[in-house]
This record gives structure tokens, C-alpha cells and sequence, in this order.
């Protein structure tokens, strides 16, 4: 990262409770599964069962709660979403048979959910002139706790007995109620009053949902590294195993070096249009590189491989700012936290469908399903641009036709 604290006092508050939340996430996104199946000895059918209808229940959350964040106080609602989760998870330990298990995942996934829209008020109003930046930043920051939080839970893993993940996912919980206290250190951020138009704007944006839908269909990229290339090196190649750890490292690195960076430039929606462009091709090569890694020299497969994780990372970067910038700087101020709730939604439907899809087509289908998927992601790209042109004659219309409404009732 360019510089490893932000410029204000705010900043690095909201910075600090990121940092120990993601270590805490970091610890349940490595060992959370293998805790359900190897230490409470759940199916593991049930298991994706119920993460599924996590997933699902979350998407129903995220709008709800970025409304009351813009109406009630955002800083309030981020740190009940925060509570929740730290109550949420440490529950897991009690969640002895399926349906206490459903419960506390269901709340969990909710309650994170909601953070991420609760959240989107206070980035926008302590993140300066470019709260996309600091957006980009939190996301660097993320990386770098996920990283260690991976790596705590590595020793949980490897003792594998009961204690050791209870005390496993204890530490998660733990993580996430120190960040809820820290944002008592942030000040307050007084709610935004009503425009006076219909309660839920963001879901009659019909162009901001095209946009989501887009985003969301980009976004599937984020399982390629953590779902796709794990399973075809295992089954497609004859790289060595510590690939798989050697791929996550290098994309780690490169978005923690280079996000900040990256979006400097993604300064406008116009921007942000080529950059999911660029994003499209980008994922494209590298998908015609993973398809070709199969039935050639180990050397080779990893050489190439590599290259592909470098592309393909620098892909995500541009997303990644892309999606900052467009959501941000389209969401109306009266509006942010439902707006990015919303916007959510399509990373959301992606982390629950995205797996399955890649499976089928990278993993089942093969080397002619890597190539499907780039062209999917190129097809994604090509259509961003004329989306956010659409979005911004939608925002630049929409105060005129308000005014024109008003108008006429008051006639």
C-alpha cells in the first residue's frame, strides 16, 4: 500500500476495526467448514445445504438495513450488525445438529450483510473527497487480515481436535465484538433527512440495477482464485499442491500492493465503465491460460499458471475500483446505505451461485467452460459502459422529473 495509515483520525478508526474483523473473518473463511464437518461431524451435503439458505437469507437483509443506517445513524446500526455477528458466531459452538447450525449461520450471514450497507454511509462520509479511494483502501486492509486470520487458523486445522476449533471460532467472535467497540470511537454520523420521494429509491433505479446485475455477474471472478483453480489443479493438471497456496499468496499480494493505486485512476462513472472493460478482457486471457495449463509438463502448468493469477488479479483490481467508483458516485447522498445495499445484492447472488457455476463449467465441462466464462466476463465488460450512461442520464434526469412531480401535485 502506498501508505499504511490513512490521512484522519476517523480513517484510521474505521481502518483499525476493519483490520480486526477481517483477521477474524480470515479465521472462519479457512477452517469455518471444517469446523461444521470435522468437529461437530455435521453432513457435509447439510453443511452447503445450509450455507445456501444463509446466503439467500442475507440478500433479503442488506437493503432493509441500509436504510435505517441512512435514516437512524450509520455508525449505530454498523456496530449492532457487529454485535450480531459476534453473538452469531459464538453461538456455533452450542449448534450441535442441523438446525441450530441453519440458525446461527442464517444469522451470521444476515448480520454481515447488513454491515456491508450499514458501513457504506460512513465511508462516504469520512472517506474525504474520494471515498472510493478509501474504499479501495479498507479493501488492501482487508486482505492483509484475512491473510492472518488464515494463518492463525492454520493452527487449529492442523491440531484438529474440538477445543481447537471452538477456540477457533471463539477467536472470530472475539474479533468482531473488539471491532464493534472500537467504532465508539468514531464520531457520530447524524442521518440523512428524507428527499420527500418514495421510501425505497434504489429498488426503482432501474439502470442502478442493471449495474448491480452487472457487478454481479463480474464478480463470480472473486471465485475463480478460492473455488476454480484450486480444483483444477487437483484434477486437471500435474502441478504440485502447493499451488493452490502459491496462487492465493500471489493475488493476495498484488491487491494489497496495488488496489489504492488502481483506483486512483477510476475517478469518474465514465472511468469506472472502461475499467470494467478492461476488467472483462483481462479475465478473459486468463481464462484461455488456465485451460491451457492441462496436459503439459508440471513446470509448465505452474509457469503459466502464475501468469494467468497475474492477469487475472490485475483483472480485479480493475473491478474492484470499477465497482467502488460506480456505486458510490451514482447512489444519491440521501441514499447511500440503501443504495449499496442494493448494489450488494449482485456479490451477493454471486458468492451463492458463483461456486456451483464454475464447477460446472470449468471443473465438469472443462477447457471449453474456461473459455465460456472469459467470454462472459468480456461480454460483462463490453456492456458496463453503456449501463453507466444510461445510470448517469437516469441521475442527472431524475431532480428534474422530482421537481416536475411536485409541481404538479401542488398545482
Amino acid at each position: 500500500m502506498p501508505a499504511l495509515l490513512p490521512k484522519t483520525g476517523s480513517q484510521r478508526v474505521l481502518a483499525v476495526s476493519n483490520f480486526i474483523y477481517t483477521v477474524g473473518s480470515g479465521l472462519y473463511l479457512t477452517a469455518g467448514v471444517l469446523y461444521f464437518t470435522e468437529a461437530v461431524h455435521l453432513p457435509a451435503g447439510q453443511v452447503g445445504l445450509g450455507l445456501g439458505i444463509a446466503g439467500l437469507v442475507a440478500l433479503a437483509v442488506g437493503v432493509a438495513v441500509g436504510h435505517l443506517a441512512d435514516r437512524h445513524g450509520a455508525r449505530g446500526i454498523y456496530a449492532a450488525t457487529l454485535v450480531v455477528q459476534a453473538l452469531a458466531t459464538a453461538g456455533f459452538v452450542l449448534a450441535d445438529s442441523f438446525w441450530p447450525f441453519v440458525l446461527g449461520v442464517c444469522t451470521a450471514a444476515a448480520a454481515k450483510a447488513a454491515g456491508i450497507a450499514a458501513r457504506s454511509p460512513l465511508i462516504r462520509h469520512y472517506g474525504g473527497d474520494r471515498p472510493q479511494e478509501f474504499r479501495a483502501y479498507l479493501r488492501a486492509v482487508t486482505n492483509v487480515g484475512v491473510s492472518l486470520g488464515a494463518v492463525l487458523a492454520g493452527w487449529a486445522v492442523q491440531v484438529g481436535s474440538l477445543t481447537a476449533y471452538q477456540l477457533m471460532v471463539l477467536g472470530n467472535a472475539i474479533a468482531f465484538a473488539i471491532a464493534a467497540l472500537i467504532l465508539s470511537l468514531l464520531p457520530p454520523v447524524a442521518p440523512v433527512p428524507t428527499s420527500g420521494g418514495p421510501r425505497w429509491i434504489a429498488l426503482r433505479d432501474r439502470p442502478y440495477l442493471l449495474l448491480t446485475a452487472l457487478d454481479g455477474v463480474m464478480a463470480i471472478q472473486f471465485k475463480v482464485l478460492t473455488v476454480a483453480i484450486p480444483l483444477w489443479i487437483v484434477d486437471a493438471t500435474t502441478a504440485p499442491h502447493w499451488l493452490i497456496s502459491a496462487t492465493m499468496l500471489t493475488g493476495t499480494v498484488i491487491v494489497v500492493a496495488f488496489q489504492v493505486r488502481a483506483s486512483r485512476n477510476v475517478d469518474s462513472p465514465a472511468a469506472g465503465a472502461h475499467a470494467y472493460r478492461r476488467a472483462g478482457v483481462a479475465f478473459l486471457i486468463a481464462c484461455s491460460l488456465i485451460s491451457l495449463s492441462a496436459g503439459i509438463p508440471a513446470w509448465a502448468t505452474v509457469a503459466l499458471l502464475l501468469i494467468a493469477v497475474v492477469i487475472h488479479t490485475v483483472g480485479e483490481l480493475w473491478h474492484s475500483a470499477a465497482g467502488f467508483e460506480v456505486s458510490f458516485a451514482l447512489a444519491p447522498q440521501q441514499a447511500t446505505g440503501q443504495y449499496l445495499g442494493v448494489f450488494g445484492l449482485g456479490a451477493g447472488l454471486a458468492e451463492a451461485l458463483g461456486p456451483g457455476l464454475l464447477i460446472a463449467l470449468c471443473i465438469s465441462w472443462g477447457r471449453p467452460g474456461w473459455y465460456v466464462l472469459g467470454a462472459m466476463f468480456a461480454l460483462t465488460g463490453l456492456a458496463a459502459p453503456p449501463a453507466v450512461r444510461w445510470a448517469q442520464q437516469h441521475q442527472h434526469a431524475s431532480p428534474t422529473q422530482l421537481a416536475l412531480v411536485r409541481k404538479a401535485t401542488t398545482a
